[in-house]
């Protein structure tokens, strides 16, 4: 099967963007990386305009819900747990179905699936904006990460082959980079503002019409790519791939609230084990497999996706947590929290924009380094300084150093996957990092989760007992903090006349977000020294400037 391009054949194994960056270029120079002028200029400039408007979409949605979570949680009484889950369930979807989603998009066209995408992420927003409860507003979450999956590998797969040249591809990958640290960095500013004006419905309505103009846009403008010589569907990959990661995300966050060791979620980790035991097995043997797992031998690709995996696992104990501690302990309004957290945003944008020269000139290794050991820093310094009432000048600059770090090692780890891989799989690449990415998110959320959670009821009930409030008043507290309703609760006693009565609510109501403050120091702590180790992890396994794999072997 061959591509033909402005009625002209192009040899197998060339995309419709390198057809377009090459033709009637020089040698070694691409057009497509913002060298050329006239139709074809254009169309790489507009291209990745319209591939970073999709990309935004996706990214924004993993942040945004931050700035929702407290009034959600007011709006249906939903427990810590139900919360994480509305997290959980968009990030759960989105890492099962990304390397599935990739490869469909190589095989059938990249354009094709990404657009598809869009539309069943607009059609999840609109299931969410209408929800009456936590159980309708999850399974719009589903369908949305159900689009996010089938959408978001194609910005990257794409611009491999937007970009083919390595130096203009890393400069390329840190707009990229910068485009998702803006969409992570700015959710909880958007989400905080549309909640100001409106409430948390306002959120999803935002992504509905952002999604429309994505649609729109990419119909319009995106040329459509694939892989010309990957013929057959790898169904038994597929399905064994998406089985590993889903039970192991379902357990991952089901564990939190049940516990871990139960029986239940060790059969389903069981079963994910014994799935992926069987992919492995399965892409080994296949002709034209989801994932070539022989890539794993190359330690610049392994490394990549586990300091992706860490690098979202540590930045959602920031976005999640301190976003919901300083809500419900802080009781922070929407606009506050959206002043919070510019200063971080700043800090990933401008970092990943200049990160792609500094990649482009001495390779991924150093900068990753660097990259995750100043996220570190900052994690760090955000755990020494936050307190209750901590506003943006005291929160500020360590969120600003933390969106430093993340921003630097954002662009490396992308880098580093792309190039590891031949060019016709950069689909597999990408949809690789990504999923190492969410698989992060999910892990981030749901076992730092059971560490505030766990500290919180633990914590709350060693102060409840030193206060010596009864048993049966204990386990009321502890409700009424799971699930948001303390601070109401305690201000209807507000009203009353008598004092005694007051000091002690408001002894109570201490001991509980001094519990939870326990709870997210150690979430904190435990993020900075995961991404301390994940510098020492780069350091022996990203490429540098002379280490440079060849994008075309196999």
């Amino acid at each position: 099967m061959r591509f033909v391009l402005s009625g002209r054949a192009r040899p197998p194994g060339t995309s419709a963007w390198e057809g377009a960056a090459t033709n009637g270029s020089a040698p070694g120079e691409s057009p497509a990386s913002g060298a050329g002028t006239g139709r074809r200029g254009a169309v790489t400039h507009f291209g990745m305009a319209v591939l970073s408007l999709i990309l935004f979409l996706t990214f924004l949605d993993n942040t945004i819900i931050s700035a929702v979570l407290a009034n959600v949680q007011s709006s249906f009484h939903a427990g810590v747990a139900a919360l994480q889950w509305v997290v959980g369930a968009y990030a759960l979807t989105f890492a099962g179905l990304m390397l599935t989603c990739g490869t469909l998009g190589d095989l059938f066209g990249r354009k094709k699936v990404m657009l598809a995408g869009v539309a069943v992420f607009c059609a999840g927003s609109v299931v969410c904006a209408l929800a009456t409860g936590t159980a309708e507003l999850v399974g719009g979450r589903v369908i949305m990460g159900i689009g996010a999956a089938a959408s978001e590998p194609g910005t990257l797969s794409m611009l491999r082959h937007l970009y083919p040249e390595r130096r203009r591809r890393a400069r390329a990958l840190g707009v990229w980079a910068a485009v998702s640290g803006l969409a992570l960095a700015l959710g909880p500013v958007i989400g905080g503002v549309l909640v100001g004006l409106w409430s948390w419905r306002a959120v999803f309505w935002f992504n509905l019409v952002f999604g429309a103009v994505a649609f729109v846009a990419g119909t319009i403008v995106l040329p459509e790519s694939a892989d010309p010589s990957r013929a057959k569907l790898d169904v038994g990959g597929f399905i064994l791939g998406a089985l590993a990661i889903g039970s192991a995300t379902f357990a991952t966050i089901a564990g939190e609230s049940s516990g871990y060791i139960k029986s239940p979620i060790l059969a389903i980790y069981a079963i994910s084990i014994l799935a992926l035991i069987a992919f492995v097995a399965v892409e080994r043997r296949a002709e034209n497999p989801m994932l070539n797992v022989r890539y794993f031998s190359r330690r610049p690709f392994t490394g990549a996706l586990v300091v992706a995996f860490t690098t979202y696992f540590s930045i959602f104990s920031i976005f999640f947590f301190v976003a919901l501690y300083l809500e419900e302990v802080g009781s922070t309004t929407p606009y506050t929290l959206a002043l919070d957290f510019l200063p971080l945003v700043a800090g990933m944008v401008i970092a990943a924009l200049a990160t792609g020269r500094w990649v482009a000139a001495v390779g991924a290794k150093v900068p990753m380094v660097v990259g995750c050991l100043v996220a570190a820093a900052g994690v760090i310094l955000t755990e020494v300084v936050i307190t209750p009432h901590a506003g943006p000048l005291t929160i500020g600059w360590p969120l600003a150093i933390a969106g430093i770090g993340f921003g630097i090692a954002i662009v490396p780890v992308t880098s580093s996957a792309l190039t590891a891989l031949p060019g016709a799989h950069s689909g597999m690449a990408a949809s690789g990092t990504n999923t190492a990415r969410e698989l992060g998110a999910v892990a981030g959320v749901a076992i730092l989760g059971s560490v505030v959670n766990g500290q919180l009821t633990v914590q709350l009930v060693k102060r409840l007992t030193a206060l010596h409030i009864p048993k049966v008043f204990q386990s009321v507290v502890i409700t009424d903090v799971t699930t948001g309703s303390i601070s109401a609760n305690a201000a209807k006693f507000e009203k009353g006349n008598n004092r005694a009565l007051q000091v002690i609510i408001d002894k109570v109501v201490g001991a509980a977000y001094g519990a939870f403050s326990h709870g997210l120091d150690l979430a904190l702590l435990a993020s900075g020294a995961l991404l301390a180790a994940s510098a020492v992890l780069a350091l022996f396994t990203a490429a540098s400037v002379r280490e440079r794999p060849s994008l075309d072997r196999e």
